[in-house]
């Protein structure tokens, strides 16, 4: 029997299939079309604010609502041609779900280092989440 494998072996595994972008590359990324995708809960949009022309999509809906053949897809999401640059709040479960992005056909999904907190730390744009 194997041993099992871990959750840093995982993350690890994920991330050297992405080109990950520092918090000012997602930004210059958004502006050259790509789609910010914030993964974080609804208490910590409210309690951080959020990235100006991203869109919510809860971890727990995300590949529905990109996979084009879901039946639950979002047209503006669901172009595995686009790039998608997902962010959660410290860059660890977006990885792992930008590499089932990949699986997904997603080839240009990625993610931010270190997620909303170092978007926020490089005092990148924000704005209150709205009600």
């Amino acid at each position: 029997m194997s041993e099992p494998r871990t959750i840093d072996l995982l993350l690890a595994e994920a991330r050297t299939r992405l080109r990950r972008l520092e918090p000012a590359a997602a930004l210059a990324a958004q502006r050259d079309g790509a789609i910010l995708v914030d993964l974080r809960c609804a208490d910590q949009r409210r309690e951080s604010g959020i990235i100006p022309g991203s869109a919510h999509v809860p971890l727990s809906v995300l590949y529905w609502r990109l996979d084009p053949t879901s039946g639950y897809d979002d047209p503006r999401l669901s172009d595995p041609v686009r790039q998608i640059v997902l962010l959660c709040a410290d860059g660890y479960s977006s990885s792992l779900a930008a590499a089932t992005l990949h699986d997904l056909g997603f080839a240009r999904a990625t993610d931010v280092i270190g997620g909303f907190t170092a978007w926020a730390a490089a005092g990148l744009p924000l704005e209150p989440a709205p009600d």
